[in-house]
């Protein structure tokens, strides 16, 4: 699928959009593999995923306004995220979750470190899981990503008020999501 998308590409090449890509990927790659991994797509499909988002921005890049440039590249991000969450669905999955890793491993204290963050990343993925796509986007922006209310509203294109009540919403699921999973790992 990429070698096919790749090809079209390169039949036109224009050096000012190729540096203005060049740019963009420089400036929005860790954001954009954040927001994939934020938005439910597992790490053996992240670095996939994130091609994919620059594969199709390559592809729509002159009809893109620079003003609008990150906006527009949240936008393939969500549709990127639907279709490999979408598609994994379907597939038969290979690879071992990071959640079934098992806490034996960890015998360095860097091991036990990075078995921590691994832990909390499995957990914080399961939380958001359970947040409405349209919550856990605002969500993940305003508290993960640190933008302002103001710059969701500019990303999203949508009203203020939207944004503020969706976040209100999400921060109440989240907290109750943890509360349940905390619950659960006490075994309660």
């Amino acid at each position: 699928m990429f070698a096919a998308e790749a090809e079209k590409l390169e039949t036109v090449r224009d050096p000012a959009l190729d540096a203005r890509l060049r740019q963009l990927a420089i400036d929005h790659y860790d954001f954009v593999w954040r927001s994939l991994r934020r938005l439910g797509v597992m790490p053996p499909e992240t670095d996939d995923a994130a091609q994919r988002v620059f594969l199709t921005l390559a592809q729509k890049l002159p009809n893109v306004e620079p003003s609008k440039e990150r906006s527009y590249v949240f936008g393939i991000v969500v549709r990127v995220a639907a279709n490999a969450r979408r598609g994994r669905a379907t597939a038969r999955q290979r690879e071992v979750p990071e959640s079934d890793v098992p806490s034996s491993l960890a015998h360095e204290a860097t091991a036990e470190a990075a078995l921590s963050r691994a832990e909390e990343r499995v957990m914080l993925d399961e939380i958001l899981a359970c947040l409405p796509e349209e919550r856990r986007i605002v969500f993940m922006l305003f508290e993960l990503e640190e933008l302002t209310l103001v710059e969701i509203t500019e990303l999203l294109g949508i009203p203020i008020g939207t944004v503020t009540s969706r976040l209100r919403r999400a921060r109440e699921e989240f907290e109750a999501a943890a509360a349940r999973l905390r619950a659960r790992n006490k075994g309660v």
